[in-house]
C-alpha cells in the first residue's frame, strides 16, 4: 500500500486525497460536457462540483465524527481536523441537499441536475475507491484465501487494528489475541472500482435516452444501492441492525427511493401531476 505517494517541499501527497481530486475533476469534465449537451451554462457544471467538494466533504466529515463519536469526544479537535475518515453517504446527502437549494434558487430543475451528474457520481465514485485501497485505510473486506486477496500491512488503518473489534475474527485468525497485518483480506474498494466503471459505462450509454427528468438518477440510486449492499457483505463494517450494516440500511433506502422513483415517474403524466398534488 502506498498511503503517501511524494513530497514537495514540506507538503506530502496523500494517495487518498490524490484520488479523490482525480475523482472530482473526472466527474466535473464528465459534468460539464452533459450539462453542455442539455443547453446549460458549462459554468455551472464547476458550479455543482465546488458544492460537491465542499458540502461533501463536510457531510462525509460530520457523518463520520457521529459514527466515531466517543474518540470525536475524546479529543474533539484533532479529530474534526484529521485529514482521514470521511463516510460517502453523509458527504452524499449533505450535497445533494446544498445542491438542491442552489438549484431552487437558481430555478433550475434539480432533477434534470441529477440526471446530468448520475454518471459522474458513479465514475467518481469508483476512482475514490482506487484512494481507499492504495491508502489501506481499513475500507476492505473480510479475510480470504482467493488467490486476488490484498494485503493492507502498510495502510494507515491495518488489520490488526481494523479487526480488533471483532472478537470472531480474532479468534479464528489471530495469533496471541492480534489479527496480523500480513493477512489477505478481500480489497473490496478494487470490487467497488470494477462495478463502478461497469455502472458508469450502463449509465452513460442510457443518458442520451429520452427519459423524463429524475429517471435517469432514480436507475443511479438503484444500481448504486444494490452494487454497495453486495459489496458491503464481505466488507469490515459492524453490523447493526437485522444483520445488516449501516451502509447497507443506508443502500436498501437507496434502492427503495430508486424503485419508487421509478415508478412514479413511469406513470403517464397526469397521473404524475396528481401523485405530486
Amino acid at each position: 500500500m502506498y498511503p503517501d505517494l511524494f513530497k514537495i517541499g514540506p507538503f506530502t501527497v496523500h494517495s487518498f486525497g490524490l484520488m479523490m481530486a482525480i475523482g472530482f475533476i473526472v466527474g466535473s469534465w464528465l459534468l460539464t460536457n452533459e450539462l453542455n449537451r442539455k443547453g446549460y451554462n458549462p459554468n455551472l457544471g464547476s458550479t455543482i462540483t465546488l458544492f460537491a467538494l465542499i458540502f461533501g466533504i463536510a457531510g462525509s466529515k460530520i457523518l463520520f465524527l457521529i459514527e466515531d463519536w466517543s474518540h470525536f469526544t475524546q479529543n474533539p479537535l484533532k479529530e474534526a481536523f484529521s485529514p482521514g475518515g470521511l463516510t460517502w453517504y453523509g458527504g452524499f446527502f449533505f450535497a445533494t441537499f446544498a445542491i438542491w437549494i442552489y438549484a431552487r434558487k437558481k430555478k433550475i430543475p434539480f432533477l434534470r441536475i441529477c440526471d446530468a451528474a448520475a454518471p459522474s457520481l458513479m465514475i467518481g465514485y469508483g476512482v475514490a475507491r482506487i484512494g481507499c485501497h492504495l491508502s489501506g485505510d481499513g475500507d476492505y473486506g473480510l479475510p480470504t484465501s482467493l488467490p486476488w486477496g490484498a494485503v493492507y500491512s502498510n495502510g494507515t488503518y491495518p488489520p490488526s487494528l481494523a479487526f480488533r473489534d471483532f472478537p470472531d475474527i480474532v479468534q479464528k485468525y489471530g495469533v496471541n489475541g492480534i489479527v496480523p497485518d500480513t493477512i489477505s483480506v478481500h480489497p473490496t474498494p478494487i470490487y467497488e472500482f470494477i462495478l463502478a466503471i461497469i455502472l458508469f459505462s450502463i449509465l452513460w450509454r442510457l443518458r442520451k435516452n429520452d427519459y423524463i427528468d429524475g429517471k435517469l438518477f432514480m436507475i443511479y440510486l438503484l444500481f448504486y444501492g444494490i452494487a454497495r449492499f453486495a459489496v458491503e457483505a464481505i466488507r469490515l463494517n459492524p453490523r447493526l441492525l437485522f444483520g445488516f450494516s449501516e451502509a447497507q440500511l443506508i443502500s436498501i433506502i437507496l434502492i427503495i427511493i430508486g424503485i419508487g422513483g421509478l415508478n412514479v415517474l413511469s406513470k403517464p403524466k397526469q397521473q404524475q401531476t396528481k401523485t405530486n398534488i
